[in-house]
């Protein structure tokens, strides 16, 4: 098969798309596309492309049964600009292959994150790493950017300081706050993309990094469409049970282990005790307490807990 030409995705090619108040990303190159990943698929068998609901399907099973290698035949290279916490996220995600701007080589540029007013929120009451829903008032808002707006200045005045006494570039930056924007090119097979968004997009992830997650995933989305849309459906639109919280599902819909509709035999012996059964509570799959909270919140919201 010859390269992978995909229209769409040439058409993006090298445009920024805006993320937060000054950072951007924009696709720089891409290799293979759903095509590829069929093939790759295929060539055990050396049976050629199919029709598109055959490709698709196909494409459906590697993603729900976890055939990821036909995945990392497609490749996708990001120019991405973004504030240093945000970066420090990202590089959480060992699979990708970057290179950053340097401020021992390079002047660093006066660009600083501010958060919108209704980014602004107080800290979470039952969540240690994150912030409320409910933001703070407009005049609270705004007197927190003037507060970081000065600390930034600051900081940034202190350096062209110390940049102009001669000091080393590498010395100087060490005081610039992790708001300070930087950029790298960021490069990742498709399969490890899927892994960093499913965690990225995630509500419980910050939403600065979820903000570059959602425009990478729709760059991605240009470039191999029909598995964007597995992923949508099968992971990042989808839970996970444990046996316990399965053997529950089965519970609730009257279906025994055995895939038969629970008899009222049946019914009745669930009813009795883990030990009138001759079972513990963790074979049995009861749920209780925070366990049967989280199983719960798992069927209201299709979020993963």
């Amino acid at each position: 098969m010859a390269h992978c030409f995909v229209e769409a995705a040439e058409q993006i090619l090298d445009k920024e798309f805006p993320v937060l108040d000054k950072g951007f990303v924009r696709l720089v190159d891409y290799l293979g596309s759903d095509e590829r990943v069929v093939q790759a698929a295929r060539v055990s068998y050396g049976a050629g492309t199919k029709t598109y609901r055959e490709d698709a399907a196909l494409i459906d099973y590697l993603l729900r049964n976890e055939h990821t290698s036909p995945f990392e035949q497609v490749v996708l290279t990001f120019h991405i600009k973004l504030p240093i916490f945000v970066a420090r996220q990202m590089v959480r995600h060992r699979t990708a292959r970057l290179n950053e701007i340097s401020g021992r080589y390079s002047v660093m540029k006066d660009d600083f994150y501010v958060p919108a007013l209704e980014d602004i929120a107080l800290q979470s009451t039952d969540n240690k790493q994150g912030r409320m829903a409910e933001p703070v008032d407009p005049d609270t808002g705004r007197f927190i950017q003037e507060q970081l707006e000065a600390g930034q200045r600051q900081a940034y005045q202190q350096y062209q300081n110390l940049l102009e006494q001669g000091l080393a570039r590498e010395l100087a930056r060490i005081n610039l706050p992790l708001s300070l924007y930087t950029e790298w090119y960021w490069q990742m097979d498709l399969h490890n993309l899927f892994h960093f968004l499913k965690l990225r997009l995630d509500p419980h992830a910050q939403k600065e990094i979820r903000a570059y997650a959602q425009v990478m995933f729709d760059i991605a989305r240009t470039v191999a469409p029909r598995c964007c849309e597995s992923f949508e459906r099968h992971i990042l639109g989808g839970v996970r049970f444990s046996r316990e919280e399965f053997v529950e599902l089965q519970r609730r819909l009257g279906i025994t282990p055995q895939g038969k509709p629970e008899t009222k035999h049946s019914a009745l012996q669930n009813a009795k005790s883990p030990e009138a059964n001759g079972a513990s509570t963790a074979e049995t799959g009861r749920l209780t307490g925070k366990n049967l909270e989280r199983f719960e919140e798992k069927l209201r919201t299709g979020r993963q807990t």
